[in-house]
């Protein structure tokens, strides 16, 4: 074990030199939030974008629990967080959030909002709902990561959270996105390594069967057909489907990952970050899910809860001195989460709430301080969240997660991916999206009740074992959200010309700058 300990404290030294490094980069706000005036190249935008994309809530929570629920079809996650969270989601929104945003001066999602939509109301209830659900999120990742290194290293889970807190705060506080950017560049790199020997050591595991036909014929769901054993409004098959959806369309409207667009440097950089980070995610999420898939040649593992089946199968598979490279692996694959989780939810408080509301003749110097300050801060409410949920047991990983990517996205599905696309999205149907959605999400949880067939939605049930409801919530929250912003769009007064035409028509000038 000495060698895996080795392993992982030459990474946290690592991680401290990038803080070091970095801590001349983030003088103003410009350069803590975007990394300058130039911004990123494609490979550092797309190593960025996938490294907070998969963090330890799909390796640990999502993988662990669906893998062994439906065996190799939970690869169909993977592939479509590729296809349509990486390549459509870049073909579609990238090129257009880049210019827009130059066009509206806008370096995080409610300014892009109060700038679109002309609303500084709007601004501030989409920052305080930001901050507050970006929080369970960051708690899912530092339960994640207890879970592995309590079970591998026997290391208390506490433990774990603060010391992987202390060193995210660190590089953030000093670098700000360009320190994030270097560093997943480099824990991007670290994880693709990883994937491919987790892999490659379990199909070379004496329990594992190479004729995989056994998890392709499952009595609930097939390898290609979806076929399901299970009726009623939620069986397997919805379930699956739903999964897909949510971890594919959801990262769309998630402010974390839409802030990569913000720093891509030019339309050349867009062209590689498209292609490099779809194949990014169709390694790390494919890798994932077919781990997952293969705790069925592993029967001690049935009964070990969803959350600990991927480190119990790391302690039985991988050799000491790997499994310090896995560890890092899922580490590298969190921290890069946690600081874009962090930069996002400070942002919107300083730029949008302290700036804009609180005080707007703060300087920038105060303002870039402000956020600093904030990410420390949300670094500590996430890991004493984090370590609640641990003590209690109050819901699961995958529930947790899914929980704020459903409401986050549900919020702002269609305000943003519509407001891109078409001039016609107006103010009242912005607010029908925001407000609606957090009254279905609810809704759906409360008094939508409970169904034998697993519906759980029940509120003791979704606190305990809530992991098969949420991607359902969040589908529906998003599938109301672009509809209700359509509808509402039509049936109310245009926007005026001018904020239509500040944020589509083009400014050369302005681009130029």
């Amino acid at each position: 074990m000495f060698l895996d300990y080795a392993i992982l404290v030459l990474y946290a030294l690592g991680m401290v030199g990038i803080a070091v490094y970095t801590r001349h980069r983030s003088s103003s706000v410009n350069d803590f939030l975007l990394a300058g005036k130039k911004g990123l190249n494609g490979w550092m935008t797309a190593f960025a974008y996938g490294t907070t994309y998969f963090s330890a809530v799909i390796f640990i929570g999502y993988a662990g629990k669906f893998g062994a629920q439906y065996g190799l079809a939970s690869v169909w996650i993977g592939i479509g967080n590729a296809i349509i969270g990486s390549l459509f989601a870049w073909l579609v929104l990238a090129k257009r959030t880049k210019k827009m945003t130059v066009r509206l001066q806008a370096k995080t999602m409610p300014e892009f909002f109060e700038k679109r939509y002309d609303s500084r109301s709007i601004k501030l209830v989409s920052a305080i709902i930001i901050f507050v659900f970006l929080i369970p999120y960051s708690a899912s990742v530092y339960n994640g990561l207890s879970s592995l290194f309590g079970i591998v290293f026997n290391i208390p889970g506490w433990v774990v959270m603060v010391v992987l807190a202390a060193l995210t705060a660190l590089y953030l506080f000093f670098g700000g996105y360009f320190a994030t950017a270097l560093s997943d560049f480099i824990q991007g790199i670290i994880m693709l390594i990883g994937v491919v020997a987790m892999v490659f050591c379990f199909m070379n595991h004496a329990n594992v069967n190479w004729d995989l036909s056994a998890l392709t014929s499952s009595e609930e769901l097939g390898w290609f057909t979806f076929s399901s054993s299970h009726t009623g409004l939620y069986g397997n098959t919805a379930s699956l489907i739903s999964l897909i959806l949510l971890t594919s369309f959801g990262v769309w409207a998630l402010p974390q990952t839409i802030h990569k667009y913000y720093a891509v440097r030019d339309d050349k950089a867009i062209m590689q970050g498209t292609v490099v980070s779809t194949l990014f995610a169709l390694i790390i999420g494919f890798g994932a899910y077919f781990t997952g898939a293969l705790s069925a040649f592993f029967p001690s593992v049935a009964n070990v809860g969803a959350d600990n089946v991927i480190p119990e199968m790391l302690k039985i598979v991988i050799p000491t001195g790997l499994i310090g490279v896995i560890a890092v692996l899922i580490l590298s694959a969190s921290m890069s989460t946690l600081s874009s989780v962090s930069l996002a939810s400070a942002s919107v408080v300083a730029v949008d709430l302290y700036k804009g509301k609180i005080n707007p003749q703060a300087s920038d110097k105060k303002v870039n301080v402000t956020m600093k300050v904030l990410s420390l801060v949300f670094v500590a409410v996430s890991v004493i969240l984090a370590v609640l949920n641990e003590q209690f047991k109050v819901a699961a990983i995958a529930y947790l997660m899914g929980l704020s990517w459903g409401v986050l996205a549900g919020c702002f599905m269609g305000p943003y991916v519509l407001g891109l696309l078409w001039k016609k999205v107006t103010k009242p149907a912005v607010w029908a999206s925001i407000i609606g959605t957090l009254c279905l999400t609810v809704g759906l949880i409360f008094v939508f009740g409970y169904d034998k067939n697993a519906w759980d939605c029940t509120l003791g049930v979704a606190l305990k074992s809530g992991v098969e409801c949420s991607p359902m919530i969040g589908v529906i929250c998003m599938a109301y959200s672009l509809l209700v912003t359509f509808i509402v769009s039509l049936c109310t007064k245009p926007p005026q010309a001018e904020t239509v035409l500040a944020a589509f028509e083009e400014n050369t000038q302005e681009e130029e700058v």
